[in-house]
């Protein structure tokens, strides 16, 4: 009896070591851990390890950390995109931004995250660095995952109809303050055009009467908008507008302080100026201080967005404040509209804008 029993054991042993042999098998042969391998591993139903897997409340607890263990111990890996296809719904959204350095998308994305999140939902963060290559790659691959929609930032220079064969039959797509000729895609854009318009004119009440518009690009539509307002405000009080004090450059801090030098080139100089965005408006003031010149004493400036820097810049920055992050909420919204509603037409909303003045714009011409 005894050699029996101890023959008994060692079958078992031998048979349960060969059970639990199975999963590293199969990985190491390349084929991926299954649903139905954990079953079989543990002698529960596909059925209970998929209720697991998808949080359900109907599983018993006992049941519940038996599957949760035998999912660690094969390193189960679960294929959210094919139980996506299976139940055609999605639980993550792409955001697409298209400068990760700038500090207003931190923001922005932020606030995108914070509602997206009190709704189940997982972001997936794409940046194209003003690339629209750079975004094909990126947006093709977050396609890949089945996201429920995308939120996109348009890098400088995209093309409606190459972005929509990145994005195959996803037709959830928000876009953020610029437009794309051609498409027909709901649209969130800031209030461009009053918010130069208002920062242009606070110039001119401060006695200046030579301004220019610095940085961005006047293709993108969101640069376009604010030359107009900055145009607007010019024309209004009977000013010129010499092609000399129109900037380019990208929308970086880098960029504008490499280029501070040619407001100064040739002719009369400007005395002040409205700069596309914050982070170009602080490069132009650190362009200004290597000059010598100081900003809010001896020009002005003003910038767009009211990033957090804007408040502690030296001197702090006079700008349009838009707040980003409620920007990213309100970004998320829409898009959890339209999911809900993906019939109805493209919705267009303008958000606004208010002026904020701080020291950068304080002297007066």
């Amino acid at each position: 009896m005894k050699k029996e029993r101890s023959t008994a054991r060692g079958a078992a042993t031998k048979a349960s070591s060969s059970k639990g042999a199975a999963a590293p098998t199969s990985r190491a042969s390349g084929r991926a851990v299954t649903v139905t391998d954990i079953a079989e591993a543990i002698g529960v139903s596909r059925a209970t390890v998929s209720l697991v897997l998808r949080g359900s409340p109907l599983v018993n607890v006992d049941t519940r950390a038996r599957v949760e263990a035998e999912l660690r111990k094969q390193r189960y890996v679960y294929n959210r995109s094919a139980a996506n296809l299976r139940r055609r719904t999605s639980s993550s959204v792409a955001l697409v931004i298209n400068d990760l350095s700038n500090p207003f998308f931190a923001e922005f994305a932020s606030g995108v995250d914070e509602a997206l999140g009190a709704k189940g939902y997982v972001t997936l963060l794409g940046s194209t660095g003003e690339s629209p290559q750079r975004q094909q790659a990126v947006v093709s691959t977050l396609m890949e995952h089945t996201p429920a929609g995308l939120i996109l930032s348009p890098a400088e220079g995209t093309d409606a109809t190459e972005l929509r064969q990145a994005l195959g039959f996803n037709a959830n797509v928000l876009l953020f303050n610029r437009e794309l000729k051609g498409g027909d895609w709901d649209f969130l854009t800031l209030d461009n055009q009053q918010g130069a318009y208002l920062a242009t004119k606070h110039l001119i009440e401060r006695g200046h009467r030579r301004i220019a518009f610095f940085g961005g690009h006047a293709d993108s539509s969101s640069c376009h908008q604010r030359r107009a307002g900055y145009k607007q405000a010019l024309g209004e009080a009977g000013l010129q507008v010499p092609p000399q004090w129109m900037i380019e450059s990208a929308p970086n801090r880098l960029e504008a302080a490499a280029r501070t030098g040619e407001l100064f080139a040739e002719g009369a100089q400007p005395t002040a100026a409205v700069c596309y965005n914050d982070t170009v408006a602080l490069g132009l003031m650190l362009g200004l201080a290597s000059r010598g010149v100081r900003p809010g004493t001896e020009f002005a400036v003003t910038g767009f967005d009211d990033i957090s820097e804007a408040a502690v810049a030296l001197p702090p920055l006079t700008t349009l404040t838009v707040n980003p992050r409620e920007r990213g909420r309100q970004a998320a919204e829409l898009l959890l509209h339209r999911l809900d509603n993906p019939t109805a037409p493209p919705q267009r909303t303008v958000a606004p804008v208010q002026l904020r003045i701080r020291d950068s714009s304080g002297t007066a011409a």
